[in-house]
């Protein structure tokens, strides 16, 4: 390019303003440059086109943008943006006005953003932002808590059989199976030789759990929900659970499992991702394969060593861990995602699909049932991403 082309393209990004792709060519923008141009124009141009900013359903749209920034933008001049964000997103009146925070319902989307710009909420409006978390997660877990313990603690005692059960403790359908050699003809009754029965409540573990979630922007939603459904099974002593984020590097959050909120502001959102790295640092984690739920919670898109994390995959399969993708844990309708990824990992035995916080609970009955997940999700009206190979 040459000097006269790479002042052009300098005053482009500088001055900004709408383009199709052949007057950005003309100016001599590259791919990245038009990504840059785009993520400058989301907080720049807003005021221009009339929008005000603000907490509510553009927070998707932020927490990819604050991934976009980290991407195409050095750090540096990240945290400039990031500040600049806190202030034209209206977070920071908010954080500072107490009248004003207690005029607004906090939400998910609030807490994405909250998480989002961390690293540059002032230490004055810390407490108030950690206030504004801890009201949505107290929230959250007054209507997911129960389902989830209700749904663990059922399935491991049904998985734990005992030969003397209390009368209320038998499972009929069991017994029935195990005793129809007894049957009496002439009396036209079951005369039951043994009795099985779902086990009483143990204090030994029972399975362990592994939630491997994605950092990236577009995951924001996911992980708040991990988060607390992370802290939920660390709780329960039946349970090994481990919590780890990640995107190029990969951080343990499982000492901070008995808070959620101190979970969700250890999270970094955007950057890279390298799904490799994760899964290869969690298998570290894994004690006892078959007694292991591994659930990797991303959107696929893996910007690490694919084939690697594609042996893995199906190294942890073999070993009898139950291996689940989710594509997003969130309420936000149909999640972007790298379908060729998800339909390489079905083909080794590992499912893919999306999952609401209130399905949750039973997807993880039905893994610690050592049921078929995919035929449960079926049974839910789940989309499951077929195997490579396979009609969709």
């Amino acid at each position: 390019m040459n000097t006269a082309q790479e002042r052009m393209r300098r005053w482009r990004l500088v001055l900004g303003g709408a383009c199709d792709s052949r007057d950005c060519r003309s100016f001599g923008l590259s791919v990245e440059d038009r990504k840059r141009d785009e993520a400058l124009a989301f907080l720049y141009d807003r005021d221009k086109k009339g929008r005000r900013g603000g907490y509510g359903d553009s927070a998707p749209s932020v927490s990819r943008w604050l991934g976009d920034i980290r991407t195409y933008f050095p750090d540096s001049l990240v945290q400039v943006l990031q500040q600049e964000a806190l202030e034209r997103l209206q977070l920071k009146s908010l954080l500072l006005e107490p009248e004003l925070l207690a005029s607004i319902k906090p939400d998910v989307r609030l807490v994405t953003q909250l998480m989002a710009l961390n690293d540059v909420i002032p230490e004055e409006t810390r407490a108030t932002a950690r206030q504004v978390v801890r009201t949505v997660v107290d929230e959250l877990l007054q209507r997911l808590e129960e389902p989830l313990r209700s749904a663990v603690t059922g399935a491991i005692d049904r998985a734990t059989r005992t030969r003397r059960p209390r009368y209320a403790e038998i499972d009929w359908n069991a017994t029935i199976r195990a005793n129809l050699q007894h049957w009496q003809q002439d009396y036209h009754a079951l005369v039951p030789q043994k009795l099985i029965g779902y086990g009483r409540k143990s204090r030994r573990v029972q399975r362990e759990i592994v939630l491997c979630v994605d950092q990236s922007g577009s995951m924001a939603e996911s992980i708040v929900y991990s988060s607390l459904y992370g802290a939920v099974m660390a709780s329960l002593p039946s349970l090994a659970t481990r919590i780890v984020f990640f995107d190029t590097a990969v951080v343990d959050m499982t000492e901070h499992c008995t808070d959620p909120v101190d979970i969700l502001f250890g999270a970094q959102l955007g950057g890279g991702t390298d799904i490799n790295r994760a899964v290869t640092y969690c298998r570290e984690l894994i004690r006892e394969p078959r007694n292991t739920i591994f659930v990797l919670i991303s959107d696929l898109y893996e910007g690490g060593v694919e084939q690697e994390l594609l042996r893995q995959a199906a190294e942890m399969v073999e070993s009898g861990v139950t291996m689940i993708t989710l594509l997003a844990l969130s309420d936000s309708g149909a999640p972007s995602y790298d379908r060729a990824l998800g339909a390489k990992l079905a083909a080794l035995g590992v499912p893919s699909f999306a999952c609401t916080p209130d399905q949750f609970p039973g997807l993880m009955a039905a893994a610690i049932r050592r049921e078929d997940v995919s035929l449960w999700a079926a049974k839910q009206d789940i989309a499951v991403i077929p195997a490579a190979g396979q009609p969709k």
